[in-house]
């Protein structure tokens, strides 16, 4: 009985985290949409791009108001965007994920809130090809801050993070800039990888940089094929950034042991 009891928790838990995730997720999509604008995310309220009108609160229920308006406004019936939903179910899938890898705790608060900035810059970085200021950096400060504070985390693997994520791209773009005397990657992307050491620590980087790396390629050889515009295409890098932060977080030591075993197997049968 006491076992079932755990069980209806940890189902309660995750099914309220999944709800909160979608709320936070919708609340994700106005930042998306204005903060590159320069325009607050907390007035006016949300309204169709089209007609202009403002939207009431029954059609802004995430996920289910897209699905019960058939994707078109009340009002002129325009499209309404799939990726509505879709970052509205990622955060959801993220809140609701974060709690059943870590459990209830500080790292959870910690994680929930870096999933929420993760999947917001990645958006926006899709969008603009920028990734704000304002959350790289409030990032790394409260990845550093977290170092203090969390008694699951301590201080010197996220400053350690932060300069040895940051300063590896500084210096990869720097090296680039000598050889091409041309930008090839953003300053957006070095503060985001310092925010991501700040967060998992140093030793998450080599991860980060080569999954994000692989991750980046494929799709970039995809666009460039598919807009005809030979390698040469730009692609934003924080997405990837973003999501080989998230897979580290779930899989990462995993992944690298099915690595070592894989490609050095003499090292892990040595221990």
């Amino acid at each position: 009985m006491a076992d079932l009891s755990v069980f209806d928790s940890v189902v309660f838990t995750s099914v309220l985290l999944f709800c909160y995730g979608l709320l936070f997720g919708s609340f994700a999509n106005v930042i998306i949409l204005r903060l590159p604008k320069n325009m607050s995310v907390v007035k006016p309220r949300s309204k169709c791009p089209k007609c202009e009108k403002s939207i009431r609160w029954f059609d802004l229920i995430p996920v289910i108001s897209w699905v019960l308006l058939g994707a078109k406004c009340r009002n002129c019936k325009a499209k309404i965007h799939w990726r509505y939903p879709l970052v509205e179910l990622l955060m959801g899938a993220l809140f609701c994920g974060m709690y059943l890898k870590v459990g209830w705790s500080w790292l959870l608060l910690e994680y929930l809130i870096f999933s929420f900035g993760l999947v917001v810059v990645s958006f926006i970085d899709l969008d603009h090809m920028i990734l704000p200021d304002s959350f790289t950096l409030s990032g790394v400060v409260l990845g550093l801050l977290g170092g203090i504070l969390n008694p699951a985390r301590e201080l010197m693997p996220a400053v350690w993070g932060v300069l040895f994520g940051g300063g590896f791209l500084w210096a990869v773009a720097y090296i680039y800039y000598l050889i091409r005397k041309e930008e090839g990657m953003g300053g957006g992307d070095i503060k985001l990888l310092a925010w991501i050491g700040a967060i998992l620590g140093w030793t998450s980087v080599p991860f980060v940089i080569l999954v994000s790396s692989i991750i980046g390629t494929v799709f970039g050889v995809f666009v460039a094929l598919k807009n005809k515009a030979g390698m040469r295409s730009t692609i934003p890098f924080g997405p990837y950034l973003a999501l080989a932060a998230l897979l580290y977080i779930f899989w990462g030591q995993e992944l690298a042991q099915w690595y070592m075993d894989l490609f050095i197997p003499s090292l892990t049968q040595a221990h």
